[in-house]
């Protein structure tokens, strides 16, 4: 039986996880909205996002319920579905890192009782899961992808700070 405390810390790490896997869709989605803004000329910005979110969506399992995003899915399937199948040929420095993410989103969610291999599945018929990457172990992930939002600009590091400099903190 688990204590309070291993549960409390097994509840950090599984948030921890599922914030650095936020990370990887916040960069993917990114990467697909520059990248269609050049490519999708003729549609307005409003419907690049909706595209790059569809697509992003699409790429973790999380399908956005809302009527206008379901209709916009329905609607534009054909576009969001040859963006996955090209994903692998048009963002391919992403791959190991939406592997990476899928394969620790699946692994939370099967710790609080969820299947979500469905996902790996689809991203292994699409062709942008690396089969033959090794699974990270949490920590490894975690500084991989903190080192990754720091480099595209979308988290700031935590400094080290002097015991000094401490003491000013606290009052």
């Amino acid at each position: 039986m688990m204590e309070a405390g291993q549960s409390d810390k097994k509840s950090q790490l599984l948030l921890s996880l599922r914030e650095a896997v936020g990370l990887v869709q916040m960069l993917l989605f990114k990467a697909l909205r520059t990248r269609l803004e050049k490519q999708q000329t003729g549609l307005e910005k409003a419907e690049i996002s909706m595209l790059a979110g569809s697509i992003t969506n699409e790429v973790f399992g999380t399908p956005n319920p809302e009527p206008r995003f379901t209709a916009f899915r329905a609607n534009n399937w054909g576009t969001i579905e040859q963006e996955l199948l090209g994903l692998k040929d048009s963002l391919g420095f992403l791959c190991r890192h939406l592997t990476d993410a899928l394969r620790i989103q699946t692994l939370c969610d099967s710790q609080e009782g969820e299947d979500s291999s469905a996902t790996l599945l689809k991203a292994a018929e699409y062709g942008y899961l690396i089969e033959e990457r090794e699974i990270p172990l949490p920590s490894s992930f975690m500084t991989i992808i903190r080192e990754l939002g720091k480099d595209h600009g979308l988290i700031i590091p935590p400094v080290q700070i002097s015991p000094e400099d401490d003491n000013t903190l606290v009052h």
